[in-house]
């Protein structure tokens, strides 16, 4: 685990708050390969990859209705109300974020207004790895429900047996997700970048995922798909002061910590007491963890940085531009206030990280890697399009038109000005 570091200059910053990826140099050879091959050689490509990396072979990419039915059978009646409970929330404060239409008469004659669209084609990329995160399944199929886009795909990776969770399953079930499709990784985002006879082609991609997978997904932005952000490994910065609870914080550190090798945490705080005995308490914590072997590498990226002052803090935290950021201080507005780069912000003792990660009702896929700075979480109108329109009458038209006839002639787009001239002329015509 790393050590105290005690008031770090600011020109070390960049060095001491440097990620633990991998280089996009070093991976996108084989995310390249992998995207020529599905877009030259469809799904068969998807099934040698498939076996290659999830070493499995399967009959079908497709979960069947009777998976379903056998899924929702083995999940206990808590873990449904649960799951439920959760997505009421997210329905909740995803539903809220819908806006209304923009209408505007910008001068007499010309009116402007701006409207939402969904997005027709959406896919939904769920990790599973080392832990089947249905609950991401929530944060992304709600919203894209609540938007109104049409066809929804999930595709998510299958154990060696050729098997989804069952809680993805029944999750992405109750989120009336009917088309669930067994394939993970770069194959995954190839194949909704090209299309294949059996996976659809997507407009846009949603989810987190390993490096590969945001390499992909960035890779597919090349071949006209967008995406709702690069999201790769978890991280979580806590700002924590005299005023917290040790065993508290460090709860919240091993609770992304275990989430993969990759994941990164780090505590600020201006209290060298508050940071030696969280450290104790996260050795003493990750004694009892089940998986405390991915939790012991992920903590040696760990950092405990003192700083002298409040607003060392505030710049600190901003220039590293966290994924999820908890502040637990005596002054918790301040660090609010000053907040200008996170995705996802958790204030106080008694709101853990893992309230955002489930049920309070944010999202929970959320810009890494310092995107955080340029990107905002995944939200109701990361599925929408914003569409502008305009309507200008004959009078709005001659009111205007000179203005457009000037300018367009001072860029020298002749063409340009001769669509208002022609009009203008018209209208000067009937009048007379």
């Amino acid at each position: 685990m790393e050590t105290l570091i005690k008031y770090p200059a600011r020109e070390t910053w960049e060095t001491l708050l440097q990620r633990p990826t991998q280089s996009v140099e070093a991976i996108e050879t084989i995310v390249g390969d992998v995207f020529l091959a599905v877009k030259q050689h469809g799904d068969a490509a998807i099934a040698r990859y498939t076996k290659q990396f999830d070493k499995v072979e399967l009959d079908s990419l497709f979960v069947t209705e009777k998976e379903v039915n056998d899924a929702s059978a083995a999940i206990t009646t808590p873990l449904k109300l649960a799951i439920q409970q959760a997505k009421s929330n997210i329905e909740v404060f995803h539903n809220a974020q819908k806006t209304a239409k923009v209408d505007v008469e910008t001068q007499p004659g010309v009116r402007c207004w701006q409207d939402k669209r969904p997005i027709e084609t959406v896919g939904l990329y769920i990790p599973g790895g080392t832990a089947p995160l249905f609950s991401t399944v929530l944060m992304l199929a709600v919203p894209a429900q609540i938007a109104g886009c049409k066809n929804i795909v999930l595709c998510t990776p299958p154990n060696a047996e050729g098997a989804i969770a069952n809680e993805i399953i029944y999750t992405a079930a109750l989120c009336g997700i009917t088309k669930i499709i067994k394939v993970g990784g770069i194959q995954a985002i190839a194949g909704l970048t090209f299309g294949t006879p059996l996976i659809p082609k997507v407009s846009k991609i949603f989810g987190p995922g390993n490096q590969y997978v945001t390499v992909a997904k960035q890779l597919a932005t090349k071949f006209g798909v967008a995406i709702d952000m690069p999201a790769g490994p978890s991280e979580l910065l806590i700002m924590a002061d005299k005023d917290a609870n040790p065993a508290f914080i460090a709860s919240d550190l091993l609770s992304q910590a275990e989430h993969g090798v990759d994941s990164q945490v780090i505590l600020v705080s201006t209290d060298k007491t508050l940071l030696l005995k969280t450290a104790k308490e996260v050795q003493l914590q990750t004694q009892a963890l089940n998986r405390k072997s991915i939790v012991e590498k992920a903590l040696e990226n760990m950092k405990l940085i003192l700083v002298e002052s409040d607003q060392d803090a505030v710049d600190l935290i901003n220039f590293y531009g966290p994924e999820h950021y908890i502040i637990c201080t005596e002054n918790n507005s301040f660090y609010v206030d000053q907040l200008i780069n996170a995705g996802s912000v958790f204030i106080g003792k008694y709101t853990p990280e893992s309230a955002g990660d489930y049920a309070s009702g944010t999202n929970h896929t959320l810009p890494t890697n310092g995107y955080a700075k340029a990107y905002s979480g995944v939200n109701l109108d990361s599925f929408l399009k914003n569409i502008t329109f305009q309507e200008i009458t004959k009078e709005g038209l001659s009111a205007i038109g000179n203005t457009i006839e000037l300018m367009a002639e001072a860029e020298g787009l002749m063409a340009h000005k001769n669509a208002v001239t022609i009009r203008l002329k018209s209208i000067g015509d009937e009048s007379k």
